[in-house]
C-alpha cells in the first residue's frame, strides 16, 4: 500500500507531463476509459457488492441508494466521460489580448490550476466525474473518497490507470489515496506544496471539516437547502410536478428541495393538493411517502408533524421536506436569504414582475423560474458532469467543469524593452 505522501509526491511530479498532452491524446485517453469502464463493468460491479453489503449495517436506504453502482449508472458514468471528451480543450485558451504602447504584448491564458485534491463520501460516479474533468483540464487529481465507497472508487480509478498505461501515458495523472482514515484527510487537506486546490464534495460537516482545516485553497461546493416558494400566482400544476420532482426524483442528492414556501393567498389552497401529491398518492403506490414538517400556519392547514427550531436549516437527503406559508414574495426572499446554502432556489409563478424580483434578489448559485431544482448539474448545464457544485462567488460558482478547473496566466512578448 502506498502512503499518501507517496501518492502526493506522484501526483506532483505528473503535473508538468500532464500540462504537455495535446488536446487529441487527452481526447483519445477520455473515450478508451468510458470504453474501458464499461468492458470491465463485472469489475466495478463486484466491487461495488462489497461496499453495499458492508454499508447496510450503517446506512439507510436512501444513502446507500448514492453508493448502489448498476449497468446502467456505469453507462451514465462513461457517457458522461465522452462528453467530456467531446467538449473544447479550456487549456492555452487566449481570454484576452492586449498590445501595449511600449510594444509589449500582454496575452491573458487559461492554464490548469496544477494538482486538485478531491475530497468526497459515498457517491461512486464522483471518482470517474472528477477523474474524466482533471485529466481533461490538464490537472493531476489526488482523490480522497468515503470509507462506505472505497472499493468501487478503487476498482474505478484502477481501469482508468490502466487505460493511460495501455496508451504509453503515466498513470499518474489519475490517483486515489489508499488510506481512508481521518489522518489521510488531513495530510491532503494541508498538502502545501503538493495540492494547489481543493474540492470537498459532500455533507455539510465534510465541507466544514474542510474550510476550516485545509492550508490550500479549499472550494466550497454541495450543501443544497433548495427552496421552492409557490407565489400566488402559481400555475398549481407546474407547481405540484416541480414540487414532486424537486424532492421525490433523487432525494439525496444536493440539488433536491428541502423547503417549500407558500403564498398565504393560496394556502389553503395549494397544500392539500401537496399533501396528496406527496404523502397520500406515494403512499397508496407502496413508495416512500414524504414527511411534512410544517410551520404553525401550515400545520393548521393539513397537520403533519410540527418543524422544530433546525428543520428549515436542515439538508435533509431523505423524504422530508420543511413546509411554511409566508406572506409574499418579498417574505419568501428573505426566509431564503436567512436560510439558504445559496446552492438552487425556485419560484413557481405567472407573474413576470415576482420572477423578475425572485431572480435578482436570491443570491444562489442556480435561480430557478418555473423549472425543478434538480437541474443544477454538470451534465444538464452542458458541461459533460460535473467536479461539484461550487456555492461560493470567488472563481467558480455552480456547476464546476472543465473551465473552472482552469486558472489564467499572463504571457507577456516583448522586444528587448525594460522599465
Amino acid at each position: 500500500m502506498k502512503t499518501t505522501q507517496e501518492i502526493l509526491q506522484q501526483a506532483k511530479a505528473a503535473a508538468g507531463e500532464l500540462a504537455r498532452l495535446t488536446s487529441a491524446q487527452k481526447n483519445a485517453a477520455l473515450l478508451k476509459m468510458a470504453d474501458e469502464l464499461q468492458r470491465r463493468s463485472a469489475e466495478i460491479l463486484a466491487a461495488n457488492a462489497q461496499d453495499v453489503e458492508a454499508a447496510k449495517s450503517t446506512l439507510g436506504e436512501v444513502m446507500i441508494d448514492r453508493l448502489r453502482l448498476d449497468e446502467k449508472r456505469i453507462a451514465g458514468m462513461a457517457q458522461g466521460i465522452r462528453e467530456v471528451a467531446a467538449l473544447p480543450d479550456p487549456v492555452g485558451k487566449t481570454l484576452e489580448e492586449n498590445r501595449l504602447p511600449n510594444g509589449l504584448l500582454v496575452t491573458k491564458v487559461r492554464v490548469p490550476l496544477g494538482v486538485v485534491g478531491i475530497i468526497y463520501e459515498s457517491r461512486p460516479n464522483v471518482t470517474s466525474d472528477a477523474g474524466a474533468l482533471c485529466f481533461k483540464s490538464g490537472n493531476v487529481c489526488v482523490l480522497r473518497g468515503g470509507r462506505d465507497a472505497f472499493n468501487s472508487s478503487f476498482a474505478l480509478v484502477s481501469i482508468l490507470r490502466d487505460t493511460l498505461s495501455s496508451l504509453g501515458l503515466n498513470p499518474n495523472f489519475i490517483n486515489v489515496l489508499e488510506d481512508v482514515s481521518r489522518q489521510s484527510a488531513t495530510e491532503l487537506m494541508t498538502a502545501v506544496g503538493y495540492v494547489d486546490a481543493l474540492i470537498p464534495r459532500g455533507g455539510a460537516g465534510l465541507i466544514r471539516a474542510c474550510v476550516e482545516n485545509a492550508k490550500i485553497p479549499c472550494i466550497q461546493t454541495g450543501t443544497g437547502i433548495c427552496h421552492i416558494y409557490v407565489d400566488k400566482e402559481a400555475d398549481f400544476k407546474k407547481a405540484l410536478d416541480i414540487l414532486y420532482n424537486a424532492k421525490t426524483s433523487r432525494p439525496s442528492v444536493c440539488n433536491a428541495a428541502e423547503v417549500c414556501l407558500v403564498h398565504e393567498a393560496v394556502a389553503k389552497e395549494f397544500l392539500p393538493l401537496a399533501k396528496q401529491r406527496l404523502c397520500d398518492e406515494r403512499a397508496a403506490a407502496g413508495l416512500p411517502p414524504v414527511e411534512l414538517r410544517c410551520d404553525e400556519r401550515a400545520y393548521e392547514i393539513i397537520g403533519g408533524t410540527k418543524a422544530g427550531a433546525d428543520d428549515f436549516d436542515t439538508e435533509f437527503l431523505n423524504y422530508i421536506l420543511a413546509v411554511k406559508v409566508v406572506d409574499g414574495v418579498e417574505a419568501a426572499i428573505a426566509h431564503i436569504s436567512k436560510h439558504s446554502t445559496g446552492h438552487s432556489d425556485c419560484i413557481v409563478s405567472e407573474d413576470d414582475a415576482a420572477c423578475d424580483l425572485f431572480a435578482l434578489c436570491v443570491d444562489s448559485a442556480a435561480v430557478y423560474v418555473n423549472a425543478s431544482t434538480r437541474f443544477t448539474d454538470g451534465g444538464e448545464f452542458g458541461k459533460g458532469c460535473e467536479i461539484g457544485i461550487s456555492t461560493q462567488k470567488m472563481h467558480a460558482r455552480g456547476p464546476m467543469g472543465l473551465e473552472e478547473l482552469c486558472s489564467y496566466k499572463y504571457v507577456v512578448k516583448g522586444n528587448g524593452q525594460v522599465r
